[in-house]
């Protein structure tokens, strides 16, 4: 199975699993789902209880998709265009653009919405148009 190809079971077994492991994190310590400040956490230099759930978060996301790359499709059909240096420049132009969001798609988007922040609305709102036009620019523009 390719990763975009129309799962529906696959995609609603995947989202009630971030829906309930947001949940379990929010009644568990107080926090929502964010991937960015969750993962910017780990770079405060203190080494405690905030940092390991942190941490064990991480990790499961990455065990994940490990996981669903090694059983429910074939991870080589994954590709990124572009080399090294571009790669890069995306992950701090998103890192950037987290920062100055106040959060990343998952925070805003899982969370945010389903605590009805309007803020969180219009941020996500925002992420979906850009990554729109950046799909059409870079596929029927550029032709990549």
């Amino acid at each position: 199975m390719s990763p975009t190809e129309f799962t529906p079971v696959s995609g609603l077994m995947g989202g009630t699993l971030i829906g309930l492991s947001s949940i379990v994190l929010m009644l568990s310590y107080g926090r929502t789902a964010g991937a960015s400040s969750i993962f910017s956490g780990l770079f405060t230099g203190e080494f405690n209880a905030d940092f390991a759930w942190r941490l064990i978060f991480i990790v499961g996301v990455l065990i994940g998709a490990a996981w669903s790359g090694l059983f429910f499709f074939e991870a080589s059909s994954v590709s990124f265009s572009g080399n090294s240096t571009t790669i890069i420049a995306g992950g701090v132009i998103v890192g950037v653009g987290t920062t100055l969001g106040g959060g990343c798609t998952s925070g805003h988007g899982i969370c945010g919405i389903s605590r009805l922040s309007l803020r969180s609305l219009v941020a996500t709102i925002i992420f979906m148009a850009v990554a729109l036009v950046t799909v059409f620019v870079t596929r029927h523009v550029l032709g990549t």
